[in-house]
């Protein structure tokens, strides 16, 4: 019985971290028949932030196209504040205005969703693990070049 249950318990240990998030299924929005204005304001700066505003990692969301999504620029030290950006290669818009991050495999690590009016994070714990939201942010003007 003793072997059993530490057999049971090795299964446990090592599907728990390989299994990967169970996101519900949701369909790509539509961009066509979206107001251009509002597509255009999805793209650019964001923050993922912690409660506390203290941990924050800023994200650019592009139209340029990537494996199984759109591009997505990431500060080098997002991996630091939040690990499992570090796993991020793009981008999905879904239905709602949900935002899904995904890994080169195009699998979702991590989904922001506006169950209220702001975009909250959903996905394992590790990898959502301090994310409080995502805010937009004024993109970064543009540097003058030197002469």
């Amino acid at each position: 019985m003793r072997r059993w249950a530490a057999a049971a318990a090795v299964l446990v240990c090592a599907a728990g971290p390989a299994a990967a998030f169970d996101f519900e299924p949701v369909a790509p929005l539509d961009t066509a028949q979206v107001d251009p204005a509002l597509l255009k304001n999805m793209l650019g700066a964001w923050e993922i932030r912690d409660k506390a505003g203290k941990k924050r990692c800023r994200i650019v969301l592009t139209r340029e196209p990537a494996i199984g999504g759109m591009g997505i620029e990431i500060d080098p030290q997002c991996g630091k504040a939040y690990p499992a950006m570090d796993d991020v290669a793009g981008w999905r818009l879904l239905q709602n205005w949900t935002i899904d991050l995904i890994d080169p495999l195009r699998k979702t690590r991590i989904r922001f969703e506006t169950p209220d009016d702001r975009y909250v994070a959903f996905g394992a714990a590790g990898d959502i693990a301090g994310m409080d939201n995502l805010l937009k942010i004024p993109d970064a003007p543009a540097q003058k070049p030197r002469r």
